[in-house]
């Protein structure tokens, strides 16, 4: 079984543009999570597209693998970041997305507080942010596994590996991409 993170696009009824969401799933291919990202975002009534995908090998210097789920709990987790900030003169949010391996939480935010991105993306008035809600000011932070869908999270664990492999590249998929044609 494979890890997937995926970004979904669609202009659900009501809304003026489109919107954008994240997706992770576990399965043996990217076809196998249709039914799945269509439950996941109802109100697209089935029109979804995904911008980008990948296969999650690597994340952080860690090699990700998918298991049977155990009783055994494990000290490092994935989380995934979705930093925002300004430019001025821009009239837009920016973001950069990260998959960071930590054991806390706090020790998270700590790294994406050290990222480039949050240093250089903001100005008095506009500062670059993480979220309110965590004390610190990220868009959104969440424990991979915390937003599996249910069936996943019930069935399969993420299991993180220190890897020293030189090519910790992920499989990725850039472009439009209509969710019924996924092969």
């Amino acid at each position: 079984m494979k890890l997937f993170y995926i970004i979904l696009g669609a202009t659900p009824k009501g809304r003026n543009i489109e919107q954008h969401d994240v997706f992770f799933g576990i399965a043996q291919n990217l076809k196998d999570l249709a039914p799945d990202m269509k439950d996941f975002w109802k109100e697209a009534e089935g029109k979804i597209h995904l911008d980008c995908y990948q296969e999650v090998k690597f994340a952080d210097g860690y090699e990700v693998n998918i298991v049977e789920k155990t009783a055994q709990t494990y000290e490092d987790k994935l989380y995934f970041l979705n930093l925002g900030g300004y430019k001025k003169g821009f009239f837009e949010e920016f973001h950069e997305q990260h998959l960071m391996v930590g054991k806390s939480m706090g020790e998270i935010i700590k790294r994406a507080k050290a990222t480039e991105f949050y240093a250089t993306m903001g100005f008095e008035g506009a500062v670059s942010h993480v979220d309110d809600k965590h004390g610190v000011d990220i868009d959104d932070i969440f424990n991979v596994n915390d937003i599996l869908p249910e069936k996943m999270k019930e069935k399969y664990s993420i299991i993180l590996t220190k890897s020293d492999a030189e090519d910790q590249k992920n499989p990725m998929g850039l472009g439009y991409l209509k969710i019924d044609k996924i092969q």
